[in-house]
């Protein structure tokens, strides 16, 4: 097998960092050609350094990387995207802070590429940091993420004995990932009541593209109970609730 160049190029999005050792951070990233990694900065938190103001969290960036002994070094890095709305107001910033974290929980390092995913990320926070519906740009970023990811609800037949779901209320399990009839309902713990609307929605999503989702309009009860569904789904995934979610809704007007 040909040994890996010692050096490598890669387009990433920061997803977060820490301090690591006197002068340096780790950085985490998603890289278009690698999927994760985790990078290390060499004198980041120095007050000259260059590079800092490149890889803080959410920029789009691409760099050269060094592969070390244990962690890939950071030896050059340019921005192609610092996304600057969404530093400069909170809402924005939990909003990107909230997708990026849950595609950090959803993936692993070495798992490799892939161009899909990378291209979602980057699209949602040019989304959130334009004038886009937030609750619109969240909820489609959650519906394809959760599909790239291999976990796509099951909206068109029970997800218990796969017969075709009716265009009336049923219920929804998070267990199971997806809608269950109400024949099957009667009796199965855990289940959620779904709106036959919700339901509509929620398929709408999954069939379109964004620009074909963002006519969608749904009155609030309907967004409060499809945003309630999916992250029942995904904390039930994840077996965690998510750190950025319940803070959105603390700052978010009308929650």
């Amino acid at each position: 097998m040909p040994e890996k160049p010692r050096f490598f190029r890669a387009t990433a999005v920061v997803l977060r960092h820490s301090d690591w050792g006197e002068a340096d951070r780790l950085l985490t990233l998603y890289t278009r050609e690698q999927g994760k990694l985790r990078a290390l900065g060499k004198g980041l938190r120095k007050m000259r350094s260059r590079k800092a103001g490149h890889l803080e969290p959410f920029t789009h960036v691409t760099m050269q990387l060094a592969r070390g002994r244990d962690l890939a070094i950071i030896t050059q890095v340019e921005t192609l995207n610092a996304y600057l709305p969404l530093r400069d107001d909170l809402r924005r910033t939990v909003q990107a802070a909230y997708v990026v974290e849950l595609l950090d929980r959803f993936t692993y390092e070495e798992e490799g590429g892939n161009p899909a995913v990378f291209n979602l990320l980057t699209e949602t926070l040019t989304r959130i940091a334009g004038d886009d519906d937030p609750w619109l740009v969240l909820r489609y970023y959650e519906t394809r993420l959760l599909e790239w990811m291999g976990f796509r609800p099951q909206l068109v037949r029970c997800a218990n004995c796969s017969r075709e779901i009716l265009p009336e209320d049923q219920f929804f399990s998070p267990t199971r990932g997806g809608v269950i009839c109400l024949r099957c309902g009667i009796g199965l713990p855990g289940l959620w009541k779904i709106n036959v609307d919700a339901l509509k929605y929620l398929r709408h999503f999954q069939r379109s593209s964004y620009a074909e989702a963002a006519r969608a309009n749904p009155p609030v009860e309907i967004r409060k109970e499809i945003e309630a569904l999916l992250q029942a789904h995904i904390t039930y995934l994840l077996e965690r609730e998510l750190n950025t979610p319940g803070f959105i809704r603390k700052i978010q007007p009308g929650s």
